[in-house]
């Protein structure tokens, strides 16, 4: 009926839906949303419309997008034991440590268990690897993009 094509239209419902939902996201003001479509090029009432959409239902995008985002497990308890095997029948002297760990996760209101096993110098490692992981989180970069995303 609009004589146009069909990937016109789906590109321009895809454009709409990516404003709406990353202006939601970010909770921009009205005028930081008015700015952003004023570079389209729109008509002023067409850049109406739009911000009016936007306005009404900002809340209602923000709280579906926070349904839609995955749930995931969070940690509710740990038990480690340290393993050692000292000897074995070819070989007398040997050690051969072993961490096993079981971790305890809760998700959706159910509780799992996973259980590991390592040798100390990969769980080393791995410490290793998470402490410089939460020294990044304090640096200002990583602080400037947490705050965006909430």
């Amino acid at each position: 009926k609009l004589d146009i094509g069909v990937d016109t239209i789906q590109h321009g419902v895809e454009g709409l839906t990516y404003l709406l939902t990353e202006s939601s996201k970010l909770m921009i003001s009205e005028i930081d949303f008015q700015d952003s479509i004023h570079v389209l090029g729109f008509s002023d009432e067409l850049n109406k419309s739009l911000l009016q959409l936007y306005l009404d239902n900002r809340k209602e995008i923000r709280s579906i997008l926070g349904e839609l985002a995955p749930r995931l497990p969070s940690y509710h308890n740990l038990e480690w034991r340290l393993d050692v095997q000292l000897a074995s029948r070819s070989l007398r002297q040997q050690i051969k440590p072993a961490v096993t760990m079981k971790l305890y996760l809760n998700q959706n209101e159910d509780q799992t268990a996973q259980v590991l096993q390592t040798d100390p110098a990969t769980l080393l490692h791995l410490i290793q690897q998470l402490e410089q992981a939460l020294g990044e989180m304090k640096t200002n970069h990583c602080r400037r993009i947490v705050r965006n995303m909430k």
